[in-house]
């Protein structure tokens, strides 16, 4: 399947209908648009927009503090999966982050997601503990990841 180019960019207030529309496809405890324009005014979060065929095709973004970041959220329309979108925003995601000051992120991944594992080891990750029962519906453990 031929990639297109992506463009990314910094999360817009214009965004935030469509991407709460994808994490409602995605996840059982999406975020609501207000959760996503609430980032928007924090100092300390961060958040990019990838977009395909002039579409939103996805989002992820880090809180900040004492030159660590927590990934928040990673997401990507279904119609828009496996070709490469995820990788390419958590690339320029770090980049900015560490052009800013991070020295570390973190994130948590549930550990039947693959796909998503074999993203983040891609990109430097490790797996370095499991939370057990940390995700709801349905209750699975998470995988800690860091890159440091």
């Amino acid at each position: 399947m031929e990639l297109g180019e992506i463009e990314i960019r910094k999360l817009q207030e214009r965004d935030l209908e469509e991407l709460a529309a994808i994490e409602a496809e995605s996840f059982s405890m999406p975020w609501s648009r207000d959760a996503f324009a609430q980032l928007l005014e924090q100092p300390y979060c961060f958040y990019l927009t990838a977009l395909l065929e002039g579409e939103i095709a996805g989002c992820c973004g880090y809180t900040s503090l004492c030159g660590e970041a927590c990934i928040d959220n990673v997401v990507v329309a279904e119609r828009y999966r496996n070709r490469g979108v995820a990788q390419a925003m958590l690339g320029e995601l770090i980049a900015r982050g560490e052009s800013d000051q991070v020295e570390a992120f973190t994130l948590e991944v549930r550990v039947s997601n693959a796909p998503a594992i074999h993203i983040y080891e891609k990109l430097g990750f490790v797996c370095e503990g499991i939370r057990p029962g940390f995700y709801e519906k349905p209750r699975e453990d998470a995988m800690i990841m860091w890159r440091r």
